[in-house]
């Protein structure tokens, strides 16, 4: 059953990874955590990819050295200079996931891929939506948005 906005969803996943990764499952949960959101139009492109690529852009984009689980680069926050062509506006950004680090973290916590990869792009799709976990505050309405969502998607 598809989730709507599903078809708004691109995931990516590269070469090494297919055989790993329910792309339409990650589709869905984005599009379930936008519709949770009551962001009917929105968009967004996941990409599944290895560490050494995450590692670069957290080096790059957040001054961290390595890789984390998920980043999230917002399309619509004011960038100076720039300025976002009006058939983008529904374009909310890209959520890349470093699977290696995933499944790693996903074995420690004794948790399935599958169930992490969703954490991780519901998250990221909050995150894109403007939620943030800097502060003590922040942190728990952004944990209960995702478990909210994450409770609400269909177990298969």
């Amino acid at each position: 059953m598809e989730t709507p906005g599903e078809e708004k969803i691109v995931v990516q996943v590269d070469e090494p990874y297919v055989a790993e990764v329910d792309a339409a499952d990650l589709a869905r949960a984005v599009a379930a955590a936008l519709l949770a959101e009551d962001e009917l139009d929105g968009e967004a492109t996941v990409v599944i990819t290895s560490d050494e690529a995450v590692a670069e852009l957290n080096q790059q984009y957040r001054g961290v050295a390595g890789p984390t689980d998920v980043l999230s680069f917002p399309a619509q926050e004011p960038t100076p200079g720039f300025i976002s062509a009006p058939e983008m506006a529904a374009y909310l950004g890209d959520i890349i996931i470093a699977l290696p680090f995933t499944q790693r973290q996903a074995a420690a916590l004794g948790r399935p891929l599958r169930d992490e990869l969703r954490l991780l792009a519901v998250h990221g799709t909050l995150h894109l939506l403007g939620y943030d976990h800097a502060e003590p505050e922040e942190e728990t309405a952004m944990w209960a948005r995702q478990d909210a969502i994450l409770a609400a998607l269909p177990v298969s």
